[in-house]
């Protein structure tokens, strides 16, 4: 009996910020009062400051932009990082564990440390401010977390599942793509989500490697909408487009939580 109330105490502080979030959102944009942001509004307005948000931050292409940069990119890392396992363990590429820590240990320094010379390559290559570029750095962020799950994962499988393949007539990259790959599909579909999700609310390589609406993504749009709250944007509208920005990856996440779970523990084989 206590731990359930502990647990319901639990729940409710951490869905509390969801509340404030959708009853300031719902109000009508010139009626924000600090003091009173836990009563909800008698009036429902959320509708007209989503299309005020989407209307003030050009939403309408970031959301394009990022929708473009949250597929591309994990489907292209997942693929890469399930080649990048295959050839490890399953082929038994030689000093493979060396070149899986060359491919996982950049994800031991910080992003931030990234910023610099990106911004100073990618200026170089016209780059810069494009599509391409976000899509070719969002993949190469993507490729090490494939790397590692897809690695572990192809460990747990008997290997003369390929023996088998290969003694049929089939080329290893057959094995690879009629096989393993549809084998790995719960794995690969829970290392897309993680992605997905990391590139839609990314915010520091969207700041540094793009500038223009088309091709900027939404969370730095949404930066920019909540910076000129304090300069006469209302409250309100802001929060309506966090909210807006923030229901794919929700919506992603509950329809997929079961096959994410899955796809983890399968991933997790030693």
């Amino acid at each position: 009996m206590i731990r359930r109330a502990v647990l319901i105490v639990l729940g409710l502080v951490w869905l509390g910020p969801t509340y404030l979030l959708l009853v300031n959102a719902a109000r009508p944009a010139d009626s924000y009062d600090p003091s009173r942001a836990w009563a909800p509004s008698g009036d429902f307005a959320l509708l007209d400051n989503v299309a005020r948000a989407v209307e003030g931050a050009d939403l309408g292409g970031s959301l394009a932009s990022t929708a473009l940069y949250a597929v591309v990119s994990p489907l292209l890392g997942v693929l890469i990082g399930a080649l990048a396992g295959y050839t490890i363990v399953v082929l038994r590429l030689r000093h493979g564990f060396w070149w899986f820590l060359l491919i996982f240990g950049g994800t031991v320094f910080p992003s931030q440390m990234l910023l610099v010379p990106l911004f100073v390559s990618y200026s170089d290559a016209g780059l810069y401010d494009t599509r391409l570029g976000l899509v070719l750095v969002y993949t190469a962020i993507n490729v090490p977390l494939g790397a590692f799950v897809l690695r572990n994962f192809y460990q747990g499988v008997a290997f003369s599942i390929f023996e088998a393949a290969r003694m049929d007539g089939a080329s290893t990259w057959r094995v690879f793509w009629r096989i393993y790959l549809p084998m790995s599909a719960s794995a690969l579909t829970a290392v897309f989500i993680l992605e997905f999700t990391f590139i839609w609310n990314d915010l520091v390589f969207g700041l540094t490697l793009s500038q223009t609406a088309d091709v900027r993504p939404v969370m730095t749009a949404i930066a920019g909408l909540m910076t000129d709250v304090y300069a006469g944007t209302p409250v309100p509208v802001g929060l309506a487009a966090g909210l807006v920005v923030s229901l794919p990856t929700v919506v992603l996440f509950l329809a997929t939580q079961r096959l994410f779970a899955r796809g983890l523990s399968l991933g997790s084989v030693q």
